[in-house]
């Protein structure tokens, strides 16, 4: 066997051996979620602050299977989050051997501050964005129908909105990281501001389960903002390059 294929095999075993952990670690973490699963489902029922207007104010299920299928889901998405530092570990434990001490400086610094930049996006969702969306839908046609909320559809909707503006508040990072590599200019960014603006709305109507442009407008200020951050993140990004790439030259 040559030294190639035993490298290979080495990296298939190391690989293997922290799948096999990080599995572990989500199904524990899984199981524990879905011993205080109703805990979990109430906070994220909260920002409807208790469904006004809505029989025994709280939402209903019309599926024999549905309540258990959505405790199940909210579980296995709180064990993964819950995991997820163990997870990065892991992952940055498996490629760092393979990166120049100057490359692992910088994944050790982002990957807890894209966790904690997350983290801010989805309590910006829940604690902003959420709470008047719900009101706007529950309110909207409660004059002509009486609205039946089913707890499927909420937790779905609000997990995604969670997942969704934490990944946008991910911007400045991804920005940064693409100018550090040389795949983006800032000048570039700068020109193209009028697409951003573009691009931000178009989110807000992706991300807000409603038309309400108030609501879109919620999300494409944050998003605008998070742009112009990453600008300035690209801006520091593009002069380590150069700077770099001059100390090789020299």
């Amino acid at each position: 066997m040559t030294n190639e294929s035993q490298t290979l095999g080495g990296h298939l075993d190391e690989l293997r051996r922290r799948l096999t952990w990080s599995a572990a670690v989500v199904v524990v973490f899984t199981v524990i979620a879905f011993v205080f699963h109703q805990q979990i489902l109430r906070f994220l029922m909260e920002p409807a602050s208790g469904f006004p207007g809505l029989p025994e104010q709280k939402p209903v299920y019309t599926d024999l299977t549905e309540f258990i299928g959505i405790a199940m889901k909210a579980s296995l998405l709180a064990g993964i989050f819950a995991s997820l530092p163990f997870l990065l570990w892991q992952l940055t434990m498996f490629i760092s051997p393979g990166l120049k001490p100057t490359e692992k400086k910088y994944l050790y610094i982002l990957m807890p501050i894209s966790i904690l930049i997350f983290i801010l996006g989805a309590a910006f969702g829940y604690f902003v964005l959420f709470p008047p969306a719900v009101k706007f839908l529950i309110t909207f046609g409660s004059d002509v129908a009486t609205p039946m909320i089913r707890i499927g559809n909420y937790v779905s909707l609000m997990l995604s909105l969670l997942f969704w503006m934490g990944v946008v508040f991910e911007l400045p990072i991804v920005l940064f990281f693409l100018s550090r590599i040389g795949v983006v200019r800032p000048s570039f960014l700068s020109r193209n501001r009028k697409w951003a603006i573009v691009l931000a709305f178009i989110l807000g109507a992706l991300i807000t389960p409603t038309l309400d442009p108030i609501n879109q407008t919620m999300v494409a200020i944050p998003v605008l903002a998070l742009f112009e951050v990453g600008i300035l993140l690209s801006k520091i990004g593009a002069k380590m390059r150069v700077k770099r790439h001059d100390n090789h030259v020299e």
